[in-house]
């Protein structure tokens, strides 16, 4: 049998409640966006690369090893971060370093941490 979330017992529509909401809703591109946005936290390899660099700015040689994986995977993985403007590099001499984009990401992940550990 199939679950479903609780239900008004009466229908009754809230009129000035809905337009205010609905007032403020972002428009559809912009939902979209965000979807896509979170789509992206929804691959583990990606999530435990933001959750190294939300310890510390490295290298890809220092991903790969931090996580057990390939550097061509972890590249892979950073293009699609940086894409989505979640991580950002700089070059010091023959090293790129990796770090979170900005502090909204630091508190994304830290928040999300937050809420799953308690």
């Amino acid at each position: 049998m199939v679950k479903h979330a609780e239900c008004c017992d009466e229908q009754c529509v809230h009129k000035e409640l809905v337009a205010d909401v609905l007032k403020d809703l972002p428009d559809e591109e912009v939902l979209y966006d965000l979807a896509e946005l979170f789509k992206v936290f929804g691959d583990s390899t990606r999530v435990r690369i933001l959750i190294a660099l939300f310890e510390a700015e490295l290298c890809v040689c220092d991903i790969s090893e931090t996580l057990n994986m390939t550097q061509s995977a972890v590249s892979h993985q950073l293009q699609i971060l940086r894409t989505n403007k979640l991580v950002k590099s700089r070059r010091e001499g023959k090293q790129v370093y990796y770090s979170l984009a900005d502090e909204h990401v630091v508190t994304i992940i830290a928040q999300g941490l937050e809420h799953i550990l308690e």
